[in-house]
């Protein structure tokens, strides 16, 4: 290999003590929005699926403390989008630890290649193999607020904001492997799939999770659709519904709805 090959690379990634959730096309995406103000041109910089990006930007609102960008109803290719103040401090930090990250990578390298002791291709097939993905739509990251121990179950209360909360139960094994305790920060994972949509308030189920917001998204598909709803805070919650529910429940851009799961489709997560 000559050097260029051998030189140990790595995709810097920012977290919120949750796991990663930043990194390279991500930065390009908001610096994208910052400066064009829209989704879709930023999209086309990164470039990205129109709808690609509005998942990013989805899931970085959702696992970060503030918002990093703001969005103003305005259909498909609508609307306005911009960076807060929050979000283009994150974009100062990044490439600021970018320049040090690959600087001690370089370091590191140099010390493997003078050791012998593990090559560089093995490193690159063992960090891969620890890269965890979930095809789940809906990630939130909280901070655990209530338990309650059955004996079977734990019934585990996570507060995503000031003004969400959901509820998960998991088994005890699964409570003990995950080491809940209260104060403890968890992600909590939902698939779009298992989320019903509701519009009436007065409408009553046994669904624990109940969460209002407004709709600022609608994706239609050959045969179901994609609603996003904007939740009091700035995070979203995906679900995807038939054409003939968005019809019968009158769902359109900037409408109140209510998404609506079980507690037990709720899946909470760690990071060691």
């Amino acid at each position: 290999m000559n050097g260029i090959e051998q030189r140990l690379r790595g995709r810097l990634e920012i977290g919120n003590g949750m796991g990663a959730y930043l990194g390279e096309p991500r930065i390009r995406l908001l610096e994208a929005i910052d400066t064009h103000g829209s989704i879709s041109q930023a999209a086309k910089i990164v470039p990205l699926s129109y709808k690609a990006a509005w998942d990013a930007i989805d899931q970085m609102n959702n696992l970060a403390e503030t918002p990093l960008v703001e969005c103003s109803t305005g259909g498909r290719h609508g609307g306005g989008s911009r960076l807060t103040e929050y979000g283009r401090q994150i974009v100062v930090l990044y490439r600021a630890l970018e320049n040090e990250y690959q600087a001690a990578l370089d370091r590191v390298a140099a010390t493997m290649a003078s050791s012998g002791e593990m090559s560089l291709p093995q490193m690159q097939r063992l960090i891969r193999r620890m890269a965890m993905k979930t095809s789940a739509r809906n990630q939130f990251a909280g901070k655990v607020v209530a338990l309650r121990e059955g004996v079977v179950d734990f019934e585990v209360g996570l507060r995503l904001d000031a003004d969400n909360e959901i509820v998960a139960v998991i088994t005890r094994e699964s409570a003990e492997n995950l080491g809940v305790a209260l104060g403890h920060e968890l992600i909590a994972m939902v698939k779009s799939s298992s989320v019903l949509l509701l519009t009436d308030p007065d409408l009553r189920t046994s669904a624990r999770n109940q969460l209002w917001g407004e709709v600022v998204k609608l994706q239609e598909g050959p045969v179901n659709s994609e609603v996003s709803l904007m939740l009091p805070g700035g995070k979203t919650v995906c679900a995807v519904v038939t054409h003939e529910s968005i019809a019968n429940l009158g769902l359109t851009l900037g409408s109140r709805a209510c998404a609506v799961f079980k507690a037990s489709a709720v899946i909470l997560c760690t990071y060691a």
